[in-house]
């Protein structure tokens, strides 16, 4: 089994970018979470993450009868990308959604999410502990 793990615009900058918001590890500690995880549970992690969008929409559709499962946290371009929405519908592959704050408590403008819209499931407030919460629902999921 095998999942795409995908991180959007400025999650690369964790550790930096508002830490009271987003929290003081950086992304190695995220990619040592996401990847200990994976491994933990016997799925294969690709980690990939780009402050591009179409970066963003082309890996979704090279996923294609590759992966099992997506874990998705599109960052700015939950709220803005119709373009990741519909990759996401096209290639039907089960996604999880993860945000590290609680979007849901946030600016009025993060109150909606296109990508979510093609989710089963949604983790956010959570910190990096969402991701790793999204890895084993969606391995349940996936065996399901």
């Amino acid at each position: 089994m095998k999942f795409l793990i995908i991180n959007g615009p400025n999650i690369n900058m964790l550790g930096i970018r508002e830490p009271d918001i987003y929290g003081k590890e950086d992304y190695a500690a995220l990619l040592r979470l996401c990847t200990e995880t994976c491994e933990s549970i016997g799925v294969e992690a690709e980690l990939f993450q780009s402050n591009h969008e179409g970066a963003i929409v082309d890996i979704i559709q090279d996923s294609y009868g590759k992966i099992d499962g997506i874990v998705i946290n599109p960052a700015a371009y939950t709220h803005t990308s119709i373009a990741i929405l519909d990759a996401l519908k096209a290639v039907a592959i089960p996604a999880v959604e993860v945000h590290i704050s609680d979007v849901s408590q946030r600016e009025a403008f993060r109150q909606l999410s296109y990508a979510g819209m093609a989710c089963i499931k949604t983790f956010m407030g959570l910190g990096l502990e969402g991701y790793r919460q999204a890895i084993l629902y969606l391995k349940e999921y996936v065996e399901k």
